[in-house]
């Protein structure tokens, strides 16, 4: 019997009598206080529990894949795509000019890109000197100069007055230039001697073979050069020279749509590509039915005029001739397409070092003075695209921010104004692992990029390079998707109605308590 009388007391809902209960209007404001109060945590709390979270978690990167892929899509804005190449470097060894996965366009001087230039291969070992000719230039220049040398005014004259005319812009400084020298000489000896049916240094300065090459040449070519150091003005700002030597074909004043002589140095090599040359010319003008016609009036009136025996009005009908072949030309011309857009993916090393684009020739020397890295960041990012394009299209449980970090220099323009400079990037990559982003059982890898960017200048004998350097931080981050217990939303509503209860009870006994206070004081007789 003790014992139930002990678990019959144990009672923590007992009850006042209603008679013994007194309400209030105070009582009555601050219990619809208190309810209002309830209704609206309870909904706050409700929409926090059926809403989901990104939490952020910071651990050591344990990444196991022994490289990371980097993809990019740049523009070099005066860099032709010949010269361009894409060097990387790490502190686990160095590739240089990278030619997987990585391809070239040629741009035009309004940024437009125009034609594929082609996967970017590695530059080709041509032979640089016809190892035939055994005499010295001064040798070949004991019974003249066959090589004409041109200066602007005379390179403009020789331009209007011949069809072809093919320059050598060299530098005395140029190794390959020196080593060219001879077999230039040559060259121009053998289209002379051919074209005159002339045989007189057969065996000497080239042999029977570069002479039927150059037999071949159905029109005559002039031969001629241009010594850049001593015509700065013509090579650097007319014709823009940036490698030597530069071997340029100018055909109907113009210089060739299909670009500067890139082939063997030899005296048949040549020859052969001006014969290619003529015949591609040749066919692309024949498209049109008048042009043979024209070109029979344009040689004639060519002809009247240089001997001095043509009227003004012959004069005027050879200019308007000339500009109707040129309307019938549709050739590419490369001064109007300077720049390379250079796009791919390069896989690196997981470990510090820099992937850098510069301009590099096995067969020419470079003028460093005049190199222009500017470029522009279409794209550049680390990872795998598939996670990365789903993280910008938003279908990724990641923090809006994070989207904007993956591609923080997509659209820059680095434009550089003066010689030796060229702007370098740092990379500051960390790992991020996110929640979800898988293919199947493969999980994509993305990285957040903190970039910051910085003018660089060079010696005047250094080539400046467009340099991006990376460095991986030892912290990955990581994000995943986080719902609330049920156990803890229903501890939270239990608290909200106890808490608001408690609390509002407080303050109402509170309010009593002084309002009694003060009644009391003011009825005392002894006041």
């Amino acid at each position: 019997m003790p014992r139930r009388s002990w678990v019959g007391s144990l009672d923590m809902y007992r009850k006042v009598p209603v008679d013994l209960m007194e309400g209030t209007q105070r009582g009555s404001i601050l219990s619809y206080v208190a309810l209002g109060s309830m209704i609206f945590l309870f909904a706050m709390e409700t929409r926090s529990f059926l809403t989901t979270k990104i939490v952020t978690d910071l651990q050591m990167d344990r990444s196991e894949d022994p490289r990371i892929r980097l993809n990019f899509n740049i523009t070099m804005m005066d860099l032709k795509c010949d010269f361009a190449v894409v060097d990387v470097v790490s502190v686990l060894g160095t590739d240089q000019n990278v030619s997987a996965h990585v391809t070239k366009w040629q741009i035009d001087a309004g940024g437009v890109r125009q034609r594929y230039q082609g996967r970017n291969r590695n530059q080709k070992d041509i032979v640089l000197y016809d190892s035939a000719i055994t005499e010295t230039l001064e040798e070949m220049h004991a019974d003249g100069e066959d090589a004409i040398s041109l200066d602007e005014t005379t390179l403009e004259y020789a331009k209007h007055n011949h069809d072809y005319v093919f320059v050598d812009f060299y530098a005395p400084w140029c190794s390959h230039c020196r080593d060219l020298a001879p077999t230039w000489e040559a060259l121009a000896e053998v289209m002379d001697e051919a074209a005159e049916h002339n045989k007189e240094h057969l065996g000497q300065t080239y042999t029977e073979l570069d002479y039927e090459k150059a037999e071949k040449v159905a029109f005559p070519v002039l031969v001629g050069k241009v010594d850049c150091v001593s015509h700065a003005n013509l090579c650097n700002n007319v014709e823009f020279i940036r490698a030597y030597p530069t071997l340029r074909l100018f055909v109907d004043g113009k210089r060739w749509g299909g670009g500067d002589y890139m082939g063997h140095r030899t005296v048949a090599d040549m020859a052969d590509w001006l014969q290619h040359v003529e015949t591609e010319h040749h066919e692309l003008l024949g498209r049109s039915e008048g042009f043979k016609h024209l070109h029979h009036l344009h040689e004639v009136t060519k002809e009247l005029v240089s001997k001095g025996e043509g009227s003004e009005g012959e004069k005027q009908w050879s200019d308007k001739i000339l500009r109707q072949k040129k309307r019938l030309r549709n050739q590419w011309v490369d001064e109007d397409h300077p720049g390379c857009q250079i796009s791919g993916h390069l896989l690196l090393d997981r470990a510090p070092g820099n992937f850098h684009i510069q301009a590099r020739s096995k067969s020419h020397d470079l003028a460093a003075h005049m190199t222009n890295v500017s470029h522009v960041v279409h794209s550049l990012y680390i990872g795998d695209p598939i996670g990365q394009k789903r993280i910008q299209d938003g279908q990724a449980n990641v923090p809006d921010s994070v989207a904007s970090k993956i591609t923080p220099m997509n659209g820059m323009v680095y434009p550089t104004y003066d010689l030796h400079e060229a702007y370098h990037h740092y990379l500051k990559v960390v790992s991020t692992n996110v929640d979800g982003l898988a293919i199947g059982k493969r999980k994509l890898k993305v990285y957040q990029i903190m970039e910051n960017s910085q003018l660089a200048y060079y010696r005047n004998d250094i080539i400046p390079e467009a340099k991006f350097i990376f460095d991986l931080s030892p912290i990955a981050v990581s994000y995943r998707k986080e719902s609330g217990h049920w156990y803890d939303y229903m501890t939270s509503i239990m608290a909200i109605v106890g808490g608001i209860f408690t609390v509002v009870g407080m303050v109402e006994a509170s309010i009593h308590t002084v309002l009694t206070t003060t009644r009391s004081r003011r009825s005392s007789p002894y006041r």
